[in-house]
């Protein structure tokens, strides 16, 4: 699945730290497969500030092909549909809903 700067940020916000043996492998992997090169920091221009802000070039076009298996899907998938629960969904959230929930 093809993956810009933001889906990838949000992605990694949201992955569940707790779970079983299996999801933790799962969330681990795949956090590894979200994560940004030096290539892609210095092509994106992605900065975080010592407040914790994340900035990049939007206009760079940094955009990475992560494989998502069904399991890790599914995890995401939950961890949407929890925050959509708990009414903290968010409209910087709403692209990935419609990528991996509808």
């Amino acid at each position: 699945m093809k993956l810009e700067i933001l889906d990838r940020i949000n992605l990694l916000n949201i992955l569940p730290a707790e779970g079983n043996i299996v999801t933790l492998r799962i969330v681990n992997e795949l956090r590894g497969s979200l994560s940004f090169s030096e290539k892609e920091l210095a092509d994106g221009k992605i900065n975080q500030s010592a407040e914790g802000h994340i900035t990049w070039d939007a206009a760079s076009g940094v955009v990475k092909d992560v494989k998502i298996g069904d399991t890790a899907r599914d995890i995401i998938k939950g961890a949407l549909k929890k925050l959509d629960e708990e009414k903290k969904l968010t409209a910087q959230l709403v692209p990935l809903w419609d990528k991996f929930v509808s």
